[in-house]
């Protein structure tokens, strides 16, 4: 009997226990609530101002994916963003390449999610060393020569050759006689048809399981006159990925998985809210992980300098 009276003891004790965890842990299980109002970074335009086209539609776009409040900070600069997501004041951030990279050696506290692709599967762009007629071997060769570079904001006339090469031990600085430093990567491109350089940095868009697709500095050369034949690329960089849309780490997996269906189905599903939050890349998001952006971080490592912005002009793909 005594041995009765402590089992239905015991079962009582066990139902109130369940009663009470039932009763507290919608409260505390939901992510929404914790989180209360889902905040996304996106850095404007140039002379935009605070504005972004399209803001309220994509409000709601991304209201309705994660079933929650969602507001948007219109930062000026990466680094503003990067300090507002290293801060936790946005759980979500589009950024750049470069960009990420320094968000992720700045805090560490970030993962990429998706990141853009091209109609033709180009993922990123490589830089590219073009020569005319044979005139420059390789790399190692370019002290010999005149070599077109471009700005020294440019990714892939400047940047990403004086990192990934560096890294190769071919070394080569702004104060190096055998360069010849363009104003623009079509300025560069003008020496290179003109005569007055050997070789070219350039680029190719390009996917992580192909070198190179339809495009770049090679189709630009060859629209300006010079034949295809007479070109060689004798040097080309590994992959920058596209600039991702980056979360924080400890964001709850559901918010991520939620988040990932949403982008990734966002192009076939509403090709239009695609349009707005990806004006340049077409092909729809893919999901990225960190060592996609292993070039990325070469050039923070190995070139120091402040995060550069996008490049704006027709020259060079917004990266």
């Amino acid at each position: 009997m005594l041995r009765r009276f402590r089992l239905l003891r015991r079962l009582k004790v066990l139902a109130i226990a369940a009663a009470l965890t039932t009763a507290i842990s919608p409260a505390h299980a939901d992510w929404r609530d914790d989180i209360g109002t889902f905040r996304i970074g996106i850095v404007a335009e140039p002379g935009a101002g605070n504005t972004v086209p399209g803001l309220s539609a994509l409000t709601r776009a991304y209201s309705m994916a994660l079933g929650m409040k969602v507001e948007f900070l219109v930062a000026p600069d990466y680094a503003t963003l990067i300090d507002a997501q290293a801060a936790g004041r946005v759980e979500y951030a589009i950024y750049s390449a470069l960009a990420y990279a320094a968000a992720s050696e700045r805090c560490g506290c970030v993962e990429p999610l998706v990141a853009p692709t091209d109609d033709d599967g180009a993922t990123g762009i490589r830089s590219i060393l073009i020569t005319r007629d044979g005139k420059v071997s390789a790399p190692q060769a370019m002290a010999a020569h005149r070599i077109a570079v471009g700005p020294a904001e440019s990714i892939a006339g400047w940047l990403l050759p004086l990192a990934e090469l560096a890294s190769a031990q071919i070394s080569f600085s702004q104060a190096s006689p055998f360069l010849e430093r363009a104003p623009s990567a079509s300025a560069a491109e003008a020496m290179l048809v003109e005569n007055k350089a050997d070789a070219i940095f350039g680029w190719t868009p390009s996917g992580s399981g192909s070198d190179a697709a339809a495009g770049g500095t090679t189709a630009r050369l060859t629209e300006a006159g010079l034949p295809a034949g007479s070109l060689q690329v004798i040097w080309q960089s590994g992959l920058l990925r596209y600039g991702p849309h980056a979360v924080l780490k400890n964001l709850d997996p559901e918010a991520k998985r939620r988040l990932l269906v949403f982008l990734t189905n966002l192009k076939g599903q509403t090709p239009e809210t695609y349009g707005l939050l990806e004006p340049r890349h077409s092909g729809g998001f893919a999901a990225v992980s960190h060592r996609d952006y292993a070039v990325a971080e070469t050039i923070l490592r190995e070139v120091v300098q402040p995060v550069p912005e996008p490049d704006r002009a027709n020259d060079e793909p917004v990266r």
